[in-house]
């Protein structure tokens, strides 16, 4: 979802562009910056049993670490967020930032960080330069941390919340001939 004046330069998605990928490492998603606020989002990701939770962001203020490990309890996963360290001297030379032109201004601090199924914090946040974390992830902690709190298992409440995702490609084009076709009918 494109945020802000993010809506210039990039269009909408749809449900198709939001797998969990199951890997040798894990089930591997990622929800984009802000997408991270939406909570139907992070739901359809809890429900395609994603473990590693990949949050890239531009977002490097102090509220971003505790969404995260929000995002961590909530869904009882790990999440590695990252956000570029970026000083002007990173920047072309014709870019004129608005925090100003010295090379050694910071226009980005960081703050990446790599988060436990029970909202620990297991590497970072770092804000002093560029960096790599590492942490050591047992994916066996995941069924543990579920014990006592599952959102899509049995703490899901199927019989008085449903969520319905809609994940066919939707082209902002289609032709059809005939009778009116309703685009989000599931036997089509």
């Amino acid at each position: 979802m494109p945020t802000a004046m993010e809506r210039l330069i990039w269009g909408f998605g749809d449900g198709s562009t939001m797998p969990v990928f199951d890997t040798p490492l894990g089930k591997i998603g990622s929800v984009i910056c802000w997408e991270n606020y939406m909570p139907m989002l992070r739901m359809h990701m809890y429900a395609q049993g994603i473990q590693l939770y990949c949050a890239p962001t531009a977002d490097h203020r102090e509220t971003w670490l505790p969404s995260i490990r929000h995002i961590a309890l909530e869904g009882r996963c790990f999440v590695l967020s990252c956000c570029q360290y970026l000083t002007r001297a990173d920047c072309p030379d014709d870019y004129d930032a608005v925090q100003g032109n010295d090379p050694t201004t910071v226009l980005m601090r960081g703050g990446s960080c790599i988060v436990g199924p029970l909202g620990q914090i297991l590497a970072g946040p770092h804000f002093d330069g560029p960096c790599i974390l590492i942490a050591d992830l047992d994916l066996n902690e995941i069924p543990k941390s579920k014990y006592d709190f599952d959102v899509v298992g049995h703490y899901a409440r199927p019989d008085v919340f449903r969520l319905h995702v809609n994940t066919r490609p939707m082209p902002p084009v289609t032709v059809s001939s005939g009778s009116c076709v309703d685009p989000f009918d599931e036997d089509k």
